[in-house]
């Protein structure tokens, strides 16, 4: 399969089905060996472009994960950024706001953890569990302590805004935002599952929880539909990776964002004739 990225890329104002849209595509690779190669490849262009990247110290990176549990987040950012430079990255996991947390805006915890210029910020799920998990459990969004006693729909549509237009700041000052949605299926998920408990090495990774959220998977499917429709724009495109084959999703994930880094033209800095000239007396002294 030849890989075009922009096949992944969901329009913006356009709400996907995702029923309708596959959780397997044709193989970008023929062999685990072969897969191996593409992605060690592929890994070091995005070491090379990381490197430019903090040189330059002129745009961020933020890469947000979102998925349904076992859809392969954890692995697909251990796989695809094992080259880069953990000085020059950060990832950061979301869970259950803590009480401080729910002291603020919705959009606080996650603020505080932006990339900075020269860097790469990876968030294993985000800001948009806040309208993922918030909307599949209102009891959530209850102990949020919002002004109005009892939230109607509005609220999503506020909170799609209140994204747009922080996600459009960001661009707006250097930050290159791009969003994953590993879409696997039940059957998938299932068999994940079902491995986690049978594997005694993978008995760690098993939470109850992801069992119950199960039950919930349609609800989930339209709060992600509604979810990336409303937030996916030109400038912080939502991608929909196919996650049932977890290599091929790696490879997909890999290629997407090797290609966002290389439309931004990086490029080492170039030194001042100042600079070069205190350069090549700081060599006489060294030389002499």
């Amino acid at each position: 399969m030849k890989l075009d990225a922009r096949h992944f890329r969901v329009p913006e104002g356009r709400k996907p089905d995702l029923r309708a849209m596959p959780t397997e595509v044709d193989r970008v690779y023929r062999s685990k060996k072969h897969y191996r190669a593409i992605l060690e490849k592929r890994v070091a262009r995005l070491s090379a472009q990381q490197e430019m990247l903090f040189a330059s110290n002129s745009h961020a990176i933020l890469l947000i994960f979102q998925a349904m549990d076992a859809a392969g987040k954890d692995g697909a950012i251990k796989h695809v950024m094992s080259g880069v430079n953990p000085q020059g990255c950060q990832v950061h996991s979301f869970k259950h706001p803590s009480p401080a947390e729910l002291e603020h805006d919705f959009l606080w915890r996650s603020n505080l953890h932006l990339p900075a210029r020269g860097h790469i910020g990876i968030f294993n799920r985000s800001y948009y569990e806040e309208v993922l998990i918030a909307r599949v459990h209102p009891e959530i969004l209850r102990a949020e302590g919002l002004p109005c006693a009892a939230p109607d729909k509005t609220i999503w549509r506020e909170r799609f805004r209140s994204i747009r237009n922080l996600e459009r700041h960001l661009v707006a000052n250097g930050t290159r935002i791009i969003k994953f949605f590993l879409h696997i299926s039940p059957e998938e998920q299932k068999k994940r599952l079902l491995r986690r408990i049978e594997d005694p090495e993978k008995n760690w990774k098993f939470d109850l929880a992801d069992l119950r959220e199960r039950a919930f998977w349609d609800d989930y499917r339209q709060a992600y539909e509604e979810c990336i429709g409303s937030t996916s724009t030109r400038a912080a495109p939502w991608y929909v990776v196919p996650a049932d084959d977890k290599k091929n999703a790696r490879l997909i994930v890999s290629r997407i964002l090797l290609e966002s880094l290389q439309e931004l033209d990086l490029a080492y800095p170039l030194a001042s004739p100042e600079r070069r000239k205190e350069l090549q007396a700081i060599r006489e002294r060294l030389l002499g």
